[in-house]
């Protein structure tokens, strides 16, 4: 089967069925925190950079090993590797905070910046913003958190046509996918240490 009809097969894949799967994930994923073992110390930069390079390593390492299976198979792993690849993503943020001794803020408006940031900017700044040198944490209702993960669901789903495609060129593709991750695990720790790093402000925000 040709690339062009490979596409159109899987556009024709139910777009709110999809949404709905994403956003499901997400909801499990940020209307929680992951626990850590990570302990706050007095030097936390190296630690930092040190979870980071292994996190980054670890979700290349499972998205590749992802994409090496072929064809209509492959297309089946890329919820599942998306999944991990958050999960590895979010424990990442976790274990950030706490050797910054920020793990008592932490909460599901830094996951969302840190893990969303850099690819969905607008959506980020409903929760974090910075203000000078301090960053400030607009701590927002479980409804208005539950509306914007629905609306990330919508993006997210609708990049994953473009990751889907790397299925159909399993080597190549496998190789590009992990690189992805890569970077995109190291944005998110750089994200993490960036805010943890500075003060962070707790602004309670009620609900329009």
């Amino acid at each position: 089967m040709a690339i062009d009809q490979r596409a159109a097969a899987l556009g024709r894949v139910s777009q709110g069925a999809l949404t709905s799967k994403v956003t499901d994930m997400l909801m499990d994923l940020l209307l929680s925190v992951p626990t850590t073992v990570e302990v706050a110390l007095t030097e936390p930069s190296a630690r930092a950079n040190e979870l980071l390079l292994q996190a980054s390593w670890k979700t290349a390492l499972v998205s590749g090993g992802a994409a090496m299976v072929p064809g209509p198979l492959g297309l089946l792993t890329l919820l599942p590797d998306m999944v991990a690849i958050w999960k590895v993503q979010a424990q990442l943020v976790a274990d950030i905070a706490a050797v910054y001794g920020k793990t008592s803020t932490l909460g599901r408006e830094q996951m969302v910046w840190c893990l969303f940031k850099h690819s969905i900017s607008h959506l980020a700044r409903d929760f974090v913003v910075q203000v000078g040198e301090r960053y400030v944490v607009r701590r927002q209702t479980v409804q208005f958190v539950q509306r914007a993960i629905k609306l990330l669901g919508v993006k997210i789903a609708q990049r994953l046509f473009g990751k889907s495609m790397a299925r159909y060129v399993p080597f190549l593709g496998a190789a590009a996918v992990a690189r992805y991750a890569y970077v995109d695990t190291k944005r998110v720790g750089l994200s993490a240490i960036t805010l943890f790093s500075k003060d962070v402000d707790i602004l309670e925000v009620s609900e329009a």
